[in-house]
């Protein structure tokens, strides 16, 4: 069933029949990893998907970390960048300032068939902060502008629960945006923050940083330990960020990499649990449909 949605996804993405023969026009590969984590890390995550992938084409492949979500989206706007794991905001934002600039392609599923995460807000332990109301007059943190769980959804959301805006000074005595998931949970765990917010899957063992997740990471790389950490809130299930390709791409280079990345958990498990930040089921085809609430939800606040 993949592979022949696969194949179906190939067929209507299809630009020429001289794109699709012009893939000698490639002389290198580039990928987009989003921040989250440091720069080393997503180096290291990426590393075998990079390696697969340049030994498929043939061609030189690299692996792009700007520091911020932007420096990806503008990548890919820009045709600086070929592939990328987008979070579903980020996509968003690609989407509403040319639709035409990349193909949707897959997403990850879960282990238990799940295609969706979750936003959740978190403390210490020792705060004594259990609930968002507890967080009233206090640090509360973001990671970065263009996150999906890292602030379009729990900007939305967290309102309708503390009744106050997420503006300094209103509800919670501080807002700030720490960069990303990794800083996020970093600064929580320090006692930096009073709050703040990432992603998980919501699935398998808390101690564990879930399934997987910027916590699962997070626990992976010995940063935090979340018997110090409580959940204070979750949000309404996300749909997981899709992985785009540059739609200018020759089309049989689109092919090889989308049916690369979707047999990785069969042909790399090691791999396909870097590049999905935790325990996985499958990476599984995807469309424009599936963001259309996020698409909405960014017009909402001025894209």
């Amino acid at each position: 069933m993949k592979k022949t949605l696969l194949a179906a996804f190939v067929a209507t993405t299809t630009l020429t029949g001289a794109a699709f023969a012009d893939s000698h026009a490639i002389t290198e590969f580039r990928i987009g990893v989003l921040g989250g984590e440091n720069a080393q890390d997503r180096m290291t995550s990426n590393e075998c998907y990079r390696a697969a992938i340049e030994e498929a084409l043939g061609v030189p492949t690299k692996v792009f970390t700007p520091a911020d979500y932007d420096g990806v989206i503008q990548g890919l706007l820009g045709g600086a960048l070929d592939l990328a794991w987008m979070g579903a905001s980020s996509y968003a934002k690609i989407y509403l300032t040319d639709p035409k600039a990349v193909d949707v392609a897959l997403i990850k599923q879960n282990v238990d068939d799940s295609t969706g995460y979750y936003s959740i807000g978190m403390a210490r332990k020792d705060s004594g902060i259990t609930k968002l109301e507890d967080l009233k007059g206090k640090v509360f943190a973001f990671g970065d502008p263009n996150s999906t769980s890292g602030f379009l959804i729990p900007s939305v959301e967290i309102p309708t629960v503390t009744g106050g805006t997420m503006e300094s000074g209103n509800y919670f005595g501080e807002v700030k945006f720490t960069g990303g998931h990794e800083q996020t949970i970093v600064a929580v765990a320090n006692g930096d923050v009073d709050g703040g917010v990432t992603w998980t899957d919501g699935l398998g063992n808390w101690e564990d940083g879930y399934n997987s997740g910027a916590l699962r990471r997070a626990v992976d790389a010995g940063l935090v330990d979340m018997n110090d950490i409580v959940q204070i809130w979750k949000s309404k299930e996300i749909p997981e960020g899709p992985m785009v390709v540059r739609s200018t791409l020759p089309d049989d280079i689109k092919a090889k990499v989308i049916q690369l990345t979707a047999d990785l958990h069969e042909t790399d498990k090691e791999c396909a649990y870097g590049v999905a930040a935790g325990e996985a089921k499958d990476f599984i085809p995807v469309t424009h449909d599936a963001y259309l609430s996020i698409v909405a939800a960014r017009q909402l606040k001025g894209n």
